[in-house]
């Protein structure tokens, strides 16, 4: 399909639907919370909490390198934990905003401050948390706590909300864990740097969201190197690293031969995904709405934020797109290393006002992710899917070219193919 035709069968949301999704976002998110402290008192025996553990754990970053350091347990005994634990699932589930709020406040944050040194601790309970890392499957815990839980509800752009959170004064394991033979073999060598490990695990079917866990809990990369990893920090080193590998791979490969044009919206964000014949190049366009978590003055303009990269990379540190970027990249490189192509790839992220709360960046990985699944529209040339993309956009074409590199270069890099 032509990239005009599908412009014309594109429906963007209404506006009423943002409103009704901002009149009902707080009531229901407030009225869940209040549920939460009851159910707490439901399940707690004594001072103990047992039930089955996410396969999850949460590293905070705030006075590192001693952290608050935590296991995250279902407080409703007979759920099924990996429901709530971070993963493509939610895409594919269709999970909405709500929903994953609700979901993260199901789980108690049991942390105990700790050093992030964690070379040989395998017991006590950063002991239990490192091994309910590298489990397979949910694990059966018993936790001892020191206080009430504090009902609150931690947002953050890059790293998965995280609900109550309790003093923790032990754990203990319930059952063995099983741990894959991958992960084991990973844990066994310790002279395997942390980016070779996470390769091969990623190479063995194990996805960012397993990896990040791993990694996490101090137990990637070389013996005496091994530390607690911040949940936050841990994200964006596995989606940086995995995109490094895949970029590795793709520079051989050829380049697509058309200019292909993805579209995919998810839970108040759109990303436009622009293929173009050439070389890798890579940059993430976000567009964050006036009157958003993001861009708080309602009357204000749409603030703009871009990060790319050449052919070898980047050499500094992605400074306005963060976690964003990284996330975005893998998703595109992942694509290409499936049709075993290479191109330069635009990915413009519109953050609409209907993305009211952060829930991460899995979201943005899956969202790109999930944009290749349908058929692309094509365009003649790069010029020409950039011109025709702009009437969809919130922001006018001087405004874009103003920010982006490749949208900028267009004249006189990428006229024709």
């Amino acid at each position: 399909m032509r990239l005009d035709e599908f412009i014309e069968e594109f429906e963007r949301d209404e506006h009423a639907e943002r409103r009704r999704l901002a009149r009902k976002k707080s009531y229901e998110i407030t009225d869940h919370l209040e549920d939460v402290e009851r159910q707490f008192e439901q399940v707690v025996q004594g001072d103990s909490l047992f039930g089955s553990t996410a396969p999850e754990i949460f590293v905070g970053r705030s006075n590192y390198p001693r952290v608050s350091t935590g296991l995250l347990s279902p407080m409703d005994s007979a759920a099924d934990a990996t429901r709530f634990a971070t993963s493509g699932e939610w895409y594919r589930q269709g999970l909405q905003i709500d929903d994953v709020l609700q979901r993260r406040t199901g789980l108690l944050n049991s942390t105990r401050s700790a050093r992030v040194n964690v070379e040989d601790v395998w017991d006590g309970f950063v002991g239990v948390q490192r091994e309910v890392a590298i489990a397979d499957r949910p694990v059966d815990v018993e936790i001892g706590l020191d206080d009430s839980p504090n009902i609150d509800l931690s947002l953050d752009d890059i790293a998965t909300p995280t609900g109550p959170r309790a003093r923790a004064t032990d754990a203990t394991l319930a059952e063995n864990p099983h741990v894959p033979r991958p992960v084991e073999k990973t844990l066994e060598d310790d002279d395997w740097a942390a980016e070779g490990a996470m390769t091969y695990l990623y190479r063995r079917g194990f996805d960012v969201y397993d990896i990040n866990t791993i990694l996490s809990a101090g137990a990637l990369g070389q013996g005496e190197n091994r530390r607690l990893v911040p949940t936050r920090w841990s994200i964006t080193a596995v989606d940086d690293t995995l995109g490094q590998y895949l970029r590795g791979t793709l520079r051989n490969a050829r380049s697509v031969d058309e200019v292909q044009v993805f579209y995919n919206e998810y839970i108040g964000n759109e990303y436009w995904v622009l293929l173009a014949p050439g070389n890798w190049e890579f940059e993430l366009v976000e567009l964050k709405a006036p009157g958003s978590i993001w861009n708080p003055r309602p009357d204000g303009e749409y603030y703009l934020a871009a990060d790319a990269e050449s052919y070898e990379g980047r050499t500094g540190y992605v400074e306005e797109t963060a976690g964003a970027y990284h996330a975005s990249r893998l998703a595109a490189l992942e694509y290409l290393e499936r049709v075993d192509r290479q191109a330069t790839v635009l990915v413009i992220r519109h953050a609409s006002d209907a993305y009211w709360a952060p829930v991460g960046v899995w979201q943005i990985r899956e969202g790109v992710r999930h944009a290749f699944d349908g058929e692309p529209a094509t365009a003649e040339t790069f010029h020409d899917a950039v011109c025709q993309l702009v009437p969809q956009l919130p922001v006018s074409l001087a405004t874009l070219r103003r920010k982006s590199e490749l949208v900028a270069g267009i004249q006189s890099q990428l006229t024709d193919f």
